[in-house]
């Protein structure tokens, strides 16, 4: 019955990777072991660096803490995901120069 609204915590070591330079702003983290992330659930990296130095970039070692979704958070979330996703259609253009 835990599937259904439970929600299960998993540990898992990650790679977190920033980088501020003319080339690229971005920070990224990859999860060990092919681990997927699905809508709702949620991830916490410990202990991340937050902010690197212009023209540097960083890769660490962290530990990650996934905490999955049930079946009906899951539901909700690609529900709720979709009615703000046709928000950004919403979108109108006008030839007027001035507002």
């Amino acid at each position: 019955m835990q599937w259904l609204g439970g929600r299960r915590r998993i540990e898992v070591p990650c790679t977190v990777e920033i980088e501020q330079t003319a080339e690229s702003l971005h920070a990224h983290v990859v999860l060990d072991g092919g681990l997927l992330i699905a809508p709702g659930d949620e991830v916490t990296v410990h202990d991340a660096p937050t902010s690197v130095p212009y023209g540097e970039r960083i890769v660490v070692r962290r530990t990650a803490t996934v905490v999955r979704a049930g079946a009906v958070e899951r539901l909700w979330t690609r529900i709720a995901g979709h009615f703000e996703l046709t928000e950004l259609y919403e979108v109108s253009f006008s030839e007027r120069t001035r507002l």
